[in-house]
């Protein structure tokens, strides 16, 4: 039932881009290192680039472990399922990379996406395998809409806010990889000095 296809073709294009939700997996080299598996779903933050080339908006958040393996390894797996209409699995398999928001190509990447509140990053994929299998197993069910909390929630802490919260949550992977890092120019130069008059 499953099938390899040569690339990212116009019917898996549609397919891909009709989802409300796909998810990610990544995994750092250690043995006992853990595996991450992490759903994605905010509206208008995934593009399918060309034949052989996705991206997707990544938003500051709690978790960093994306980030982390990738910078360490680069292998990631994109899966997206038929929740509603004919059933159906495809999946992404290839290279990433972190495309950050402190990183000279970050506006060209970031030009792609309509809404980027709270983005600390675009994740590129070079996908190597594009396949699908049946989802026979893929429950049904019904959209109702998207939880606008998140970009809320990033908004309210505002830019500098956001930084903060990256220093705190994102420095590191749970396996203690290096991670999401700091604006460079805050790390060369340090934070800015309040003026004491």
């Amino acid at each position: 039932m499953g099938k390899v296809h040569e690339q990212i073709d116009d019917r898996l294009r549609a397919f891909i881009t009709a989802q409300h939700l796909f998810f990610v997996a990544t995994a750092p080299r250690a043995d006992d290192g853990h595996v991450s598996l992490s759903p994605k779903g905010i509206a208008g933050t995934f593009v399918v680039v060309d034949e052989h080339t996705v991206a997707y908006l990544d938003i500051t958040g709690s978790g960093v472990e994306t980030i982390a393996h990738l910078r360490e390894n680069g292998r990631i797996t994109l899966m997206f399922c038929a929740f509603d209409g004919p059933p159906n699995i495809v999946r992404l398999q290839g290279r990433g990379r972190v495309v950050s928001l402190y990183d000279d190509e970050y506006p060209r990447w970031a030009a792609r996406f309509d809404d980027l509140r709270g983005a600390r990053a675009v994740i590129v994929v070079d996908v190597e395998r594009v396949s699908d299998s049946c989802g026979y197993t893929v429950p049904l069910m019904e959209h109702v809409g998207e939880r606008d909390l998140l970009q809320p929630f990033m908004d309210r802490k505002g830019t500098e806010g956001q930084a903060d919260y990256r220093r705190l949550k994102n420095r590191t992977s749970i396996d203690g990889l290096p991670a999401f890092d700091d604006d460079p120019r805050v790390a060369a130069e340090g934070p800015p000095v309040a003026d004491a008059r």
